[in-house]
């Protein structure tokens, strides 16, 4: 693989040198290693070991330097052929986050720090895995930031132990060395740790304290401040401010106890380790991830942050006690060469990008209606088999989720209320926010309207695809046009999918995924009217389309006649529909003198597919109940009226399409204009029976 890794520059500090150490592995694994800084005192190591480096001033935070870093840095993505860049500080990584939006390379963070949550350290949550350096970086950016746990690698930062090498303690040594290695701020505590360190200096005056670290130009007051406050206190002939330095390793190999005396979230405190792996006792504050790498009284001492005279007290108890000191470091030792090394750092950092470069996120984006989501299960099908190893998530509205929660082709399936609670641009924003945490690479919209197509652009993925209708289809990376409105609504969402490379199926079937549970509904309900799903010869008839729709529906009479002719035949009739079809099924009992069994508004859908797989014919206008037989490969004549069985019909082996032709349809209208809807008044119910009948007998004589 082609790795590029980005930070603000290669000077000193734990990032950089997390970055040479895996630099140089992955040279030594045989991967490319590419990084892109404003340069440094590292950059001639960096390329000596067998990297390449890339100067960009990427560590400014000017707007409009970012923008032409952003430019110049897709260049080299592209000229590369990179496949991941792995931004670790929030300047860098807004760089990096849009330099990659056009390319094909992966985008991966690296949370160094406790970041304030604000906008500008959100982008360290964008990457398509976020690393973490310590389980309390984690927890902020799971709580804080909306990373999803999926989302997040927890992988410690490393030590170089052929760099770092175990030096037992020298015994009788005539002074003490204490050292603090850290930058010079305020949030690193330097202030108590000399105050603290006054404390034991008054009772061993031999102590000298080494400060190495520098303060950055807005910091150099404060860097002033800490030296008056030697003054002040006393001690500034055994204090040495030494200043960012090169020879780590040397100078704790010089030191006898470590000071971490920071007073906020620490992430990591990678000081720590390198002082553990050459065998030099530690004391450091209870924050953050400290406690990770510290344990109390086993491999160093944790005192509370500031606290002057509990880190006096941690250092003087370590002056004076030489066998808990061997004891702690030996155990230290031991568990950085069992948990902190660069190869166990650097392999599990690999494994994350090649889990990223072998992974894809999508999103198909199918609200409603419940029909049509049936009809989508071809397509998930496909979707599944052309990208075996995607997560694919569909978002879908409340009514239909429930369908999609036993489909084999989905890992995840998001649902929004668009209808009800979750109306309104607040709400709106909210599904948004959602969404991205997923960071999906491709978004399929088969939806096509202006809220998906919002919802699609918002997700920020790398493409998206659906029909450019003329509702903002221009936010689609890659719309079609919709310039074929007769296609059946099978092949319509397969145009969609021929921008990935998937073509439609020659023969393709619809599913429903009903449980055992739903099966057991079913049968209970049958069994309730007296029917054996085995020994009867079970026919359904479907009572009324969708409310919107009551053009669609086939008149309540010619139900009940068909009812009562199946009847004088000894089929046991079956009448399905919802809770809002009651007055159309008291009508129909009214009318009907066979008194079928009624099961509207008895079933949710998952136990309505089930109760249809028991018919042996199902009867029904074009509505959702259609799409359900079909997908439960039951024979269906479906009754079309003011719509076009051409754009509607769902695919099946078995379907009878019965309808009227007349200069009217289709009209697509709710209400038929003339009041009497002949488009189904004429299809009589003499007419199913006999189509009825014909299916039966085709399925007991299939030859």
């Amino acid at each position: 693989m082609k790795i590029m890794q980005i930070l603000p520059e290669l000077n000193v500090g734990g990032v950089e040198r997390g970055t040479l150490d895996l630099a140089k592995y992955l040279v030594s694994e045989g991967h490319t290693s590419l990084v892109v800084s404003n340069g440094g005192t590292l950059v001639s190591q960096l390329e000596a070991e067998g990297s390449r480096h890339y100067t960009l001033p990427v560590h400014r935070k000017n707007i409009f330097v970012a923008w032409q870093c952003v430019k110049q840095l897709r260049r080299i993505i592209e000229d590369e052929k990179v496949d991941i860049v792995h931004a670790r500080s929030r300047v860098p990584a807004w760089v990096a986050y849009f330099a990659v939006r056009k390319t094909d390379a992966e985008f991966v963070t690296t949370c160094h720090g406790y970041y304030s949550t604000n906008f500008f350290s959100r982008v360290m949550g964008w990457g398509k895995r976020v690393i973490v350096i310590s389980e309390i970086i984690g927890r902020h950016m799971l709580e804080h930031f909306g990373v999803r746990a999926q989302n997040i690698r927890l992988i410690v930062r490393s030590v170089d132990l052929d760099k770092f090498k175990f030096k037992a303690r020298a015994a009788g040594k005539s002074s003490v060395v204490v050292t603090m290695i850290g930058r010079i701020t305020p949030l690193k505590g330097h202030t108590y740790f000399l105050q603290g360190m006054a404390r034991v200096i008054r009772q061993m005056p031999f102590v000298q304290v080494r400060v190495i670290g520098d303060a950055s130009a807005e910091k150099q007051s404060y860097k002033e401040s800490l030296k008056l406050l030697t003054r002040r206190l006393g001690i500034s002939e055994n204090v040495a401010f030494m200043g960012n330095r090169s020879d780590i390793p040397q100078q704790l190999n010089e030191t006898d106890i470590l000071v971490l005396s920071t007073v906020t979230q620490e992430a990591f405190g990678r000081v720590l380790i390198e002082a553990q792996a050459v065998g030099v006792p530690v004391v450091a504050t209870k924050v953050g991830g400290i406690v990770d790498v510290v344990e109390h009284e086993k491999t160093g001492l944790l005192v509370l942050p500031k606290d002057p005279e509990a880190i006096a007290a941690a250092v003087l108890r370590l002056i004076n006690d030489s066998k808990l000191v061997d004891g702690m470091v030996a155990e230290a030792r031991r568990r950085v060469e069992e948990r902190y090394t660069i190869a166990q750092m650097a392999a599990r950092t690999v494994a994350v990008y090649e889990e990223v470069a072998s992974s894809t996120n999508i999103l198909v984006i199918k609200l409603s209606a419940v029909g049509d989501i049936i009809l989508s299960s071809v397509a998930f099908k496909a979707l599944r088999a052309r990208f075996p190893q995607a997560r694919i998530t569909c978002l879908t509205g409340r009514d239909a989720a429930p369908l999609l929660h036993g489909c084999p082709y989905l890992d995840d399936v998001i649902v929004c209320d668009h209808k009800g609670r979750e109306r309104g641009f607040m709400a709106f924003w909210r599904v948004l926010q959602q969404l991205r945490k997923y960071r999906f690479d491709k978004v399929i919209d088969f939806q096509n309207n202006t809220r998906s197509h919002l919802l699609a652009f918002g997700c920020m993925p790398r493409a998206s695809y659906g029909y450019r209708n003329g509702k903002l289809g221009f936010l689609l990376s890659d719309g079609i046009k919709d310039d074929n409105p007769g296609l059946a609504p099978v092949a319509h969402q397969f145009r969609i999918l021929e921008k990935v490379g998937i073509t439609c199926p020659a023969d393709p079937h619809l599913e429903m995924w009903p449980r055992n549970d739903d099966h057991a509904c079913a049968r209970d309900l049958l069994h309730a009217e007296w029917i054996d799903e085995k020994a009867h010869t079970i026919v359904g008839i479907n009572i009324a389309a969708s409310d919107r729709w009551p053009s669609k529906n086939w008149p309540v009479e010619a139900m009940a006649e068909l009812a009562d002719r199946l009847a004088a035949d000894s089929i046991r009739v079956i009448i399905t529909g919802m809770e809002k079809d009651r007055a159309r099924v008291r009508e129909l009992m009214t009318r009907s003198k066979s008194k079928p069994a009624m099961f509207a508004g008895k079933t949710n859908l998952l136990q309505l597919a089930a109760l249809v797989s028991y018919c042996k014919v199902f009867i029904t206008p074009d509505s959702a109940p259609l799409h359900v037989a079909a997908a439960m490969n039951v024979p269906v004549i479906a009754i079309f009226g003011p719509t076009s069985p051409e754009r509607h019909l769902p695919p099946g082996d078995n379907i009878k399409v019965m309808t009227r032709e007349m200069e009217c349809r289709p009209c697509y209208l709710p209400n038929c204009r003339s009041g009497e809807a002949a488009c189904l008044k004429d299809v009589t119910a003499y007419e199913i029976y006999l189509e009825v009948k014909a299916m039966l007998k085709r399925t007991v004589n299939p030859a």
